[in-house]
């Protein structure tokens, strides 16, 4: 008879385990959902604002999320860029210009590259440096990272 009880011990344990990876991995969608929907959101007002034209709504989640996701492997290299830029400085200021030009220039290198990938938005040069800036800007002020 105490087999029995183990066994059950050990199949409520299964489940228990099976729950929680089940709620954490619904907690990772959530997070990504929501990332992505901020990221979507932001680039329908800026496309708004500045006047882009796109095919439909599926284009521009397209876009978005090619955005998303090979933002984020530039983001590792521009971050390594940096780090190696800034490594013997400690002028706040040049600090601040020298992350500021990197995730400009990232940003504008995969807004180009992702807009020439897709045929139903087009962004002109000057849109698309534009927007860059306004993402360098945001991701410099808000990033948490203080060096």
């Amino acid at each position: 008879m105490p087999e029995h009880k183990n066994d059950a011990f050990r199949d409520m344990n299964i489940k228990g385990k099976i729950a929680t990876v089940a709620g954490i991995a619904l907690l990772i969608i959530l997070v990504i959902g929501f990332v992505l929907g901020f990221y979507f959101f932001g680039m329908v007002g800026i496309f708004e604002l500045l006047g882009v034209q796109y095919k439909s709504i599926w284009s521009l989640v397209v876009f978005v999320v090619s955005f998303f996701f090979l933002g984020l492997i530039v983001d590792l290299i521009s971050k390594v860029i940096y780090k190696l830029f800034v490594r013997n400085i400690t002028a706040k200021v040049k600090m601040f210009l020298i992350r500021f030009s990197i995730e400009s220039a990232s940003n504008w290198i995969l807004l180009f590259t992702v807009d020439e990938f897709m045929n139903s938005i087009a962004l002109s040069l000057k849109i698309e440096i534009v927007i860059a800036l306004l993402l360098a800007v945001l991701e410099t002020v808000f990033d948490s990272d203080k060096d």
